[in-house]
């Protein structure tokens, strides 16, 4: 096998456990595949890197919310919502990262992603369900296919705020927001932790397809074409494995696994910058 077909073989295999695992905890990958794309690539622009991520994460969430859509976890309704209040901080985001030095972006990168273990780390529990019935709450049942019903109340205006937050933040980084908008979901508005993974994965598709956009128009993701076809291959056939393992593992493992990838990745990150 010539060495160009090792390389693309290797992108192929790298996107199917970015999907695999993206999916499983509801982050579209993002967050796994920029920092390898920084350590591989250290003289490329952010911008570039961001984009090929959000490209990839776009097929994987997209493949991804087609599986769990499959499984009837997708909460459409509010997702819908916190796609749309997403979507002009993706741009924005998308535009921001080349203006920003590559240091800089790695620092910024990696405190944000140790930080947000940190959280997830001190806080055992999700948060209590406000109590039905309370003046501006938004009540959502959800019926997976199996049977299996979510119940739950949550301020809608607040899920909006956060989403303009995380869009902008996500397209900045090229990490798809999941393993911002996976804690949010689950911590602050209430939701199960099932129904948060598959919702974040369907506000990711839309998120990362508006960040996408912004770099094709920019001209930025040309250079990045080719690798991203074999990233995404791999990612759109991870994301249908990672969504049936979803299937096995509690609420809380999802999250303490999101955890531990992010202290990881997040001190390797930090420690290429310092």
């Amino acid at each position: 096998m010539s060495p160009a077909l090792l390389h693309d073989f290797g992108f192929i295999l790298l996107g199917l456990g970015v999907g695999a695992y993206g999916t499983l905890i509801g982050a579209g990958g993002g967050f796994v595949l920029m920092p390898v794309l920084l350590l591989l690539y250290p003289h490329d622009s952010p911008s570039l890197l961001t984009s090929i991520s959000l490209a990839v994460v776009f097929f994987n969430a997209a493949s991804g919310a087609q599986a769990y859509g499959r499984q009837g976890r997708i909460d459409y309704k509010s997702g819908l919502v916190f796609a749309l209040a997403a979507v002009p901080g993706a741009v924005i985001g998308a535009l921001s990262s080349n203006w920003v030095p590559r240091r800089v972006f790695d620092l910024i990168f990696g405190v944000i992603l140790v930080a947000g273990a940190l959280f997830l780390m001190v806080r055992r529990n999700g948060a209590t369900s406000p109590a039905r019935g309370r003046p501006g709450l938004t009540h959502r049942r959800i019926v997976e296919h199996d049977g299996v019903v979510h119940e739950y109340d949550f301020r809608l205006r607040t899920g909006v705020i956060i989403s303009l937050f995380v869009g902008y933040l996500s397209s900045f980084l090229g990490i798809g927001g999941g393993i911002i908008h996976v804690p949010a979901l689950v911590y602050i508005l209430s939701f199960p932790v099932h129904v948060a993974t598959a919702t974040s994965h369907f506000i990711l598709a839309i998120m990362a397809l508006a960040g996408t956009l912004t770099h094709v128009f920019t001209g930025v993701f040309v250079q990045g074409v080719h690798r991203t076809i074999y990233l995404a291959l791999g990612a759109m056939v991870g994301a249908q494995v990672g969504a049936q393992l979803s299937n096995h593992l509690k609420g809380r493992w999802i999250i303490k696994s999101l955890a531990v990838a992010l202290v990881f990745v997040g001190a390797r990150i930090l420690f290429q910058a310092l």
